[in-house]
């Protein structure tokens, strides 16, 4: 009976959440709501400001106005959620709506890892071939390398949202987080979940590893082409170019390496959500400020924005 039990068919899940500390909750709704709202705000504006400006009709615009866009769809498959769940008592997600949180959680995230790096090589033309940077960074590469890091992303997220959800659940089905995450999903599976997990790591870290050194080999390049200018302030104003997006790749791959690879500990599902709240929500929150804050062609352009308006 007891075997019966622990394999009846799951139907919804009961998300954790990050504290069951009344007088916590309440904080974290106002803090977290604020945070959403400045995310939404600052990536959709940043959006709204390049496809409407005349001064932004780039390349890295471009592709910093789909990363934009990601952000606050990536944002957004989290924080409805985590904001109702601080408000209610029985934190229930269906099956279905663990498994659409899911796959959308990691292509967002995936598309966002193949969007960087193609951001990188856009630096690396337009430093290192500054002449033929207008042919080669064409509308239609653009289109193709923007196309191609949804669709891998897509690819990626539905093996491992295929794969997870083919288990069977056992009871309680309790996620052990704020949000559908893949590693506690699977602590809920009555099955051997290997296979998934060297999935986890060979996908993930091809993707990870992939991206990071194309990233870098393309920064190695830029490096070298701008150590050959002889003057400072030339070597200033070609690097000025690069450091917003070195900003936001190294806070982005970062808070992925610090939440996957860093040394385990007893308080390590405390600490997983804590690195999981500023990976899925603080993030990007940042990346508007990162790229409006350090680009002088922003500013000139929202403030042209604002006086039109």
């Amino acid at each position: 009976m007891a075997e019966e039990n622990q394999t009846e068919q799951v139907t919804e899940l009961t998300l954790v959440g990050l504290t069951d500390n009344p007088r916590l909750q309440a904080p974290l709704f106002v803090l977290f709501l604020l945070i959403y709202f400045i995310t939404l705000a600052g990536n959709l504006g940043m959006v709204v400001l390049i496809r409407s400006s005349t001064q932004l009709q780039s390349p890295m615009y471009f592709f910093l106005s789909h990363l934009s866009l990601l952000d606050a769809c990536y944002s957004s498959v989290v924080a409805p959620r985590t904001l109702m769940n601080l408000l209610i008592e029985k934190k229930t997600i269906s099956l279905a709506s663990c498994a659409t949180q899911l796959f959308f959680f990691i292509a967002f995230g995936t598309t966002e890892c193949f969007l960087l790096a193609a951001m990188a090589y856009d630096r690396y033309t337009a430093i290192c071939n500054p002449l033929l940077y207008p042919s080669v960074m064409s509308h239609r590469l653009c289109v193709l390398l923007v196309a191609g890091s949804y669709v891998l992303g897509l690819l990626h997220s539905l093996v491992h949202t295929g794969f997870t959800f083919s288990l069977p659940f056992c009871q309680p089905a309790e996620v052990d987080h704020f949000y559908c995450a893949i590693t506690s999903v699977l602590a809920l599976s009555c099955s051997d979940t290997r296979v998934n997990r060297h999935l986890i790591f060979g996908l993930g870290g091809l993707v990870e590893m992939v991206t990071i050194l194309a990233v870098l080999v393309s920064y190695a390049f830029i490096l070298s082409a701008v150590s050959e200018i002889s003057s400072a302030e030339g070597r200033h104003k070609a690097f000025s170019t690069c450091t917003s997006h070195l900003a936001g790749v190294t806070i982005f791959h970062g808070s992925i390496l610090a939440l996957n690879f860093r040394p385990r500990s007893s308080d390590t599902l405390s600490t997983d959500k804590t690195f999981s709240v500023f990976y899925s929500l603080v993030v990007p929150m940042l990346n508007p400020l990162i790229y409006s804050l350090r680009n002088k062609e922003v500013k000139n352009a929202l403030r042209d924005f604002a006086m039109w308006k």
